[in-house]
């Protein structure tokens, strides 16, 4: 039996810690959140509960494997709580790095800085209750500007434009650098929202943009039948807030106002050209304003550097297959010694950013606990730190720990908020809360 460290407790870690601990090894999972679950607690829509309740007991299975140990509430890299030249001190014989995409990419316009302007990641943590984010200024006002065509950008539009306690905004616009043909989101999600698109708004919109939609044989009479399907549908009662596309159109810069809050965006317009069989977008020398208060951006993901791993182009880096270069790679590579990092893996997005859902992450962090097993078939069994004899050095940083049973003393207190407030579920927002509320649960049993 040997000792696998597992950095955070995602779907991909913890199906990665589930194939490993089956195996009869060792496994030690280190969680920067109190609860596990990563973006299957923090990601999906809130208001999922199905999905969410199902991913929890699969992961609550996980987490009952005798040899699978779960210590929450310890952030790992360069400036957190422990790095990872202090895990490899207790002599794990690999470790694999589940810890997502931690990064957004910037927008990097002037502007930038201003109140309002949010990435889509944040924004997401903010209102799925994830500390610190939860309790962070996230305001929002009555125009918002969402860039991005995914389904993450239908998600935050459903958000405000329904789920939002505070109903601020009254127009969302969607802001894509493309054409409507080349939306990225599912029609199921979009049918969530589909109720608020301005239908004489949309079709202005789709009349500015024709003659470029023409001109790489694109005709927009199909939209129904493709991305849209809305269109085919008969228009519903107007609401009192509104969806609003705006195509072809690619940020360019900021302004705030007076108290340094956003109050316009200035886009460069696009037109589409055809790359081989590939509809691209090209800026032109035209740019047009809109009047907006909040903006976010979903432009996608990026690993954080600040973990420690070797890091090139926004991601971590790993090793290739000289005879299949595309084949997917989990073990780490360092550039400037020139060598693969032996027992070190990635898996999930942080192997590979913004890459699929809950199933995809599943089994890419199977996939990479394969590579793992195989490794550890070879590999010289350490001198392991005990799971006991690392509590007890994490406690000497004055870490408060989370452990498995922490966990259902947690479920069990915000099981009984929800009932007390009446609501059909409930989390804490804040980490000190969280604490609280498992010591004051011991308490009550003891």
């Amino acid at each position: 039996m040997k000792t696998v460290f597992v950095v955070g407790a995602g779907p991909a870690g913890l199906f990665a810690a589930q194939k490993i601990g089956q195996a009869g090894h060792e496994v030690i999972v280190f969680n920067r959140d109190i609860k596990p679950g990563g973006l299957a607690e923090y990601g999906i829509y809130p208001t999922k509960d199905k999905m969410k309740i199902g991913l929890r007991k699969q992961f609550a299975k996980v987490l009952s494997l005798p040899n699978v140990h779960y210590l929450g509430h310890v952030p790992v890299g360069n400036g957190t709580a422990i790095s990872i030249a202090e895990l490899q001190q207790f002599s794990p014989t690999a470790m694999v790095f589940s810890v997502g995409a931690q990064g957004a990419k910037q927008l990097g316009l002037p502007g930038s800085d201003s109140r309002g302007v949010y990435s889509a990641k944040d924004f997401v943590y903010f209102y799925n209750s994830l500390p610190p984010f939860a309790t962070q200024d996230f305001s929002v006002g009555k125009r918002v500007a969402i860039v991005g065509m995914g389904n993450v950008a239908v998600d935050i539009a459903r958000w405000l434009l329904i789920d939002d306690p505070l109903h601020t905004a009254e127009e969302v616009i969607i802001v894509a650098r493309r054409g409507p043909f080349e939306a990225k989101f599912d029609n199921k999600e979009f049918k969530e929202i589909e109720m608020f698109l301005d239908r004489d708004a949309f079709q202005d919109e789709l009349k500015r943009i024709e003659s470029h939609v023409k001109a790489v044989g694109q005709d927009l009479a199909t939209l129904p039948e493709s991305t849209f399907p809305v269109l085919a549908k008969p228009a519903t009662t107007k609401t009192s807030s509104r969806l609003l596309f705006r195509f072809l159109s690619s940020p360019q810069s900021i302004h705030p106002d007076v108290s340094g809050r956003i109050s316009r965006l200035t886009v460069t317009e696009n037109i589409l050209v055809d790359r081989n069989g590939d509809v691209a977008a090209k800026a032109t020398d035209k740019t047009a304003d809109l009047e907006v208060d909040t903006m976010i951006f979903a432009i996608g993901d990026v690993a954080d550097p600040a973990l420690g791993l070797p890091y090139s182009n926004s991601a971590y880096v790993t090793s290739s297959d000289p005879n299949d270069p595309k084949k997917a790679c989990y073990e780490v590579f360092d550039p400037q010694g020139g060598k693969i990092l032996e027992g070190t893996y990635v898996v999930g997005w942080a192997r590979k950013a913004s890459e699929g859902l809950v199933g995809i992450a599943r089994h890419d962090g199977e996939q990479g606990a394969a590579q793992v097993l195989k490794y550890l078939e070879g590999a010289q069994e350490t001198n392991a730190a005990s799971a006991a004899e690392i509590i007890r050095s994490l406690h000497k940083k004055n870490l408060q720990l989370v452990l498995k049973p922490d966990l259902e003393y947690l479920a069990k207190a915000e099981e009984k908020e929800a009932q007390q407030r009446g609501l059909a579920w409930f989390k804490f927002c804040e980490d000190e809360v969280m604490l609280n509320a498992i010591e004051k649960a011991k308490s009550a049993v003891a």
